[in-house]
């Protein structure tokens, strides 16, 4: 960190400080060469998320894009949406990924939904599969009704 003074690179710090709830930190320098005192702040760097879409088009990773289609789903049922948004949120940031596929998102609800609530996971799936007809809702279930935990 250059010293605003005299631009000397180098300096000690003296006083360090959490600011803005804990998300950044306050610090006060003193320049190793002409002893003027100086602040700099801190913050933490997030990753943003870009979201390639099936056509292809991209757009910035959007909690509450995918807080809606799971609610949508997990209407009237005893799931907890928004613990399946941050556990889903969470994973996408600990990957440190720059870019994550829709439907690498969809299958990360799918299997959530999967273990929560089986009514929520047909209704989820029936949209992000896009089925066209009864028989594709039956094999659906007939894939969930051999799934290891519902034996």
């Amino acid at each position: 960190m250059k010293c605003p003074s005299c631009g000397h690179s180098e300096s000690k710090v003296i006083d360090s400080r959490p600011v803005e709830e804990g998300n950044s930190i306050r610090r006060r320098r003193e320049c190793l060469a002409c002893q003027k005192r100086f602040n700099t702040f801190e913050i933490i760097e997030s990753v943003q998320i870009i979201v390639v879409k099936k056509n292809g088009e991209k757009e910035l990773f959007d909690r509450t894009k995918l807080l809606g289609g799971i609610l949508k789903a997990t209407q009237k049922r005893p799931v907890n949406a928004e613990e399946i948004v941050n556990d889903i949120e969470s994973e996408l940031y600990s990957a440190m990924k720059n870019e994550v596929t829709t439907t690498e998102i969809g299958e990360m609800v799918m299997d959530r939904l999967k273990v929560a609530d089986q009514v929520a996971y047909v209704r989820f799936a029936s949209v992000y599969r896009e089925f066209t007809d009864v028989n594709n809702f039956i094999d659906e279930l007939m894939e969930l009704k051999n799934y290891p935990e519902n034996k």
